[in-house]
């Protein structure tokens, strides 16, 4: 196949030269990159991708083609604004996939670029920071020029995107799939007590959902502009605080919310549910210079000296000095000391920065959700 010469240009200028794949077309978002060697599937499908070009470390992309099974979207369909590879493979081996990438990128109309020098662009966002970018096969003026043009993702409310527009329940399981608690554990031992619980939803990954069944809970979801009143109309045994995209500080109605909730229900925090609640409670968010994302991040456990190795996507954090005196940090990343964790026992409320259901990634932190069930038990 002939494809068409294609660039990535960056808000500051600096152009990266590839050939067009995907949808014809070009799109506009913030280039990040991620570190993980599989999961390109569950990449796309992430709502915290949502705005976002996403590059792949890994050099060649699409090997094992796209399956019915590892779509992290609830309604399976992709959330990232562009994709950018170095290699799109040309050979699809895998006895679960049904069609190739490049079909299903041009098939839900995902602009995407191959044959780009992503290690040089992976360089380039750590030591430069990521930005605003634009793909396509216009003049590469143009498109820097629309970069430019972008708004920041700092001040951006992305949740409004990717949240559901009403209710529902979801009671699958991981099934097969599903991995151990802990070595010897399997999931099933969790659920012999089932716990209502009402998860709000800032852009959901479909392993947490199913996580939490597995681990007993009868879950309802809920947009993430329910009120508390509504909440608590539902007499949940627990709260659970979802993932999602952009800057948690902009998301003002949901940390009204939740801290409408504090003390009055467990709550369990994951990623941007982790920042939301921090601000709940008083503390501060910042953005991060290229953000962690990826299935290989080291995580310390302050309680335990556990380390786990953890699935991560995220650019903004918490800032770790502002929790002092509010609540009780209890995970830091091992690569910059950065917060991973917190607990706030009077609000009977804990949170996470990564991702304990993984999918792709490390099974290490799925006690987690064991931590939330035993909350709602008390």
């Amino acid at each position: 196949m002939k494809r068409q010469r294609a660039y990535l240009a960056l808000a500051d200028g600096t152009v990266f030269e590839g050939l067009a794949c995907g949808a014809q077309g070009s799109a506009l978002g913030e280039a990040v990159f991620t570190t993980g060697m599989t999961g390109y599937q569950e990449v796309l499908t992430d709502p915290s991708y949502a705005g976002q070009l996403v590059a792949m470390t890994a050099p060649q992309i699409g090997n094992t083609g796209i399956n019915a099974e590892d779509s992290e979207s609830v309604n399976g369909q992709p959330q990232v604004a562009g994709f950018i590879m170095r290699d799109l493979s040309p050979i699809v081996s895998n006895w679960r996939s049904v069609e190739t990438l490049e079909h299903y990128l041009d098939r839900h109309n995902i602009v995407a670029i191959t044959s780009v020098d992503t290690r040089r662009l992976t360089r380039y966002l750590r030591d430069h920071g990521s930005q605003n970018a634009c793909i396509g096969t216009e003049n590469s003026d143009m498109l820097v020029d629309r970069a430019r043009s972008a708004p920041s993702m700092e001040g951006l409310d992305l949740v409004a995107r990717v949240t559901p527009k009403e209710a529902y329940s979801f009671s699958e399981s991981r099934g097969v799939w599903g991995a151990p608690f802990e070595i010897g554990e399997t999931a099933s031992v969790a659920t012999t007590t089932r716990h209502r619980v009402v998860a709000l939803d800032f852009g959901m990954k479909r392993n947490i959902l199913r996580s939490l069944v597995d681990a007993g809970c009868d879950v309802t979801v809920v947009p993430a502009g329910t009120s508390a009143t509504d909440i608590l109309a539902r007499n949940p045994d627990g709260i659970f605080l979802s993932n999602g995209p952009g800057d948690p500080a902009a998301v003002g109605y949901a940390i009204r919310t939740i801290q409408e909730l504090l003390g009055k229900k467990p709550i369990f925090g994951i990623c941007l549910g982790h920042q939301l609640l921090s601000l709940a409670l008083g503390a501060k968010t910042y953005k991060l210079k290229f953000g962690h994302r990826g299935v290989n991040q080291p995580v310390k456990d302050l309680k335990t000296g556990r380390v786990e190795i953890t699935s991560q996507n995220h650019g903004f954090v918490v800032d770790v000095e502002s929790l002092a005196g509010i609540a009780k940090s209890t995970h830091v990343h091992l690569n910059d000391g950065t917060s991973e964790g917190l607990e706030a026992p009077e609000a009977r409320a804990f949170s996470v920065q990564y991702h304990p259901e993984a999918a792709a990634g490390p099974h290490d932190a799925l006690y987690l959700f064991r931590r939330f069930t035993q909350a709602m038990s008390v």
